[in-house]
């Protein structure tokens, strides 16, 4: 299972409002149904409160689904829960983009919070 223990933080430099992106272009897990890879884009753009998640452990985070059977959706929930949940962001929105297979491509959106003006 996908270990969000494995994420670390820091304080967020300001009080003022601010968005954060972060892109991983190598996120791999494997499909449940097929035992086949499935290769995306994660992209978490949030609006820090408290916290800013600290980047070797997102890494290491992202890399503890590599050999999880999950589907698409459950990823892209699991991956905002655990933020959401570890951060207590004011906005978190996660988008995962897979590349296609069976003339097949998926995005998947997930938020948390009230979107950032």
């Amino acid at each position: 299972m996908p270990d969000p223990g494995l994420l670390e933080f820091f304080d967020s430099p300001t009080d003022q409002p601010f968005l954060i992106e972060h892109i991983n272009e190598e996120f791999t897990s494997v499909c449940p149904k097929t035992g086949h890879p499935d290769f995306g884009t994660v992209t978490i753009r949030y609006q820090p409160e408290a916290v800013c998640v600290e980047l070797k452990s997102l890494k290491l985070y992202f890399q503890s689904f590599r050999n999880e059977g999950i589907f698409y959706e459950a990823v892209t929930n699991r991956i905002r829960d655990d933020l959401a949940e570890a951060m207590s962001p004011g906005w978190l929105q996660v988008i995962t983009d897979w590349r296609g297979r069976g003339g097949i491509r998926s995005r998947i959106t997930a938020e948390h919070g009230s979107v950032p003006r």
